[in-house]
């Protein structure tokens, strides 16, 4: 993924949502989420590889994003996740405030390997 597909890769997020009936306010949670970590994935990693996926788990229907990269990883994951933590002079919303955004949140690191991140939002949740 690169910088000219975010624009397009959000407007896919939102299609699915919107075609499961997710509100209003819950795409937005995701979509935001989708944006900062796109944007990590690609100033952090390298860029790297996006994907979207409509998944369902007994009655609840979500959307599952996975964000893979390359890059160097992440030293120390619990510091990345620490509210106020940052690498860079971003004023974005940090892991942290990412996760709140979603309903499940997965991250995954190897230093000198890259780092995966796995979020879904449920419909409802």
């Amino acid at each position: 993924m690169k910088e000219q597909d975010v624009v397009p890769y959000r407007n896919r997020v939102k299609e699915h949502a919107v075609k499961m009936g997710m509100g209003l306010v819950n795409q937005t949670k995701l979509i935001t989420a989708a944006s900062e970590l796109v944007r990590n994935m690609l100033k952090y990693g390298g860029g790297g590889i996006a994907t979207i996926e409509t998944i369902s788990q007994g009655r609840e229907n979500g959307v599952r994003l996975v964000f893979a990269d390359k890059g160097p990883g992440i030293k120390d994951i619990s510091l990345a996740m620490k509210d106020g933590f940052t690498t860079g002079r971003s004023l974005g919303l940090g892991l942290p405030g990412t996760k709140r955004l979603v309903s499940e949140f997965l991250l995954e690191s190897t230093e000198g390997k890259g780092t995966t991140v796995t979020i879904i939002k449920w419909k409802n949740g």
